[in-house]
């Protein structure tokens, strides 16, 4: 199964698939200008790795705590393309991850500790 970690909340946009042999990711500045081009910054990253939104299975996405609009924008294209093409949305807050290590995510989703479809954003002040 291919899943979409989405983490907007720090100094760059992230994008990462990963699977159970693979994993491919890419990072953006956190600006105003990749915030306006989001989305096709997100199907470059898929096109890139021959990936079709059809064949992700869940998308993760960092619910914070971050900017307001970092957050914002990020989990309302989460939202859509979860809506649009029926995969499943879990959030994750920064605390989760060490060191950046995006696995845990999975580690934590197989063990139960995060929750499908519950979206709570946290924004920084």
């Amino acid at each position: 199964m291919k899943n979409l970690i989405i983490d907007a909340t720090g100094e760059k946009i992230l994008f990462s698939i990963i699977t159970e042999d693979q994993s491919y990711t890419t990072t953006h500045i956190n600006s105003r200008e990749n915030f306006d081009k989001f989305i096709i910054l997100l199907l470059d990253f898929l096109e890139k790795n021959k990936i079709k939104l059809q064949e992700l299975g869940r998308i993760f996405i960092n619910q914070g705590p971050g900017k307001f609009s970092s957050i914002r924008i990020s989990l309302s294209i989460a939202k859509a393309i979860s809506l649009a093409n029926n995969i499943s949305l879990i959030g994750f807050n920064s605390k989760d991850l060490k060191g950046e290590n995006y696995k845990d995510i999975l580690k934590l989703y197989k063990k139960g500790l995060l929750i499908k479809d519950l979206i709570k954003p946290l924004y920084s002040s």
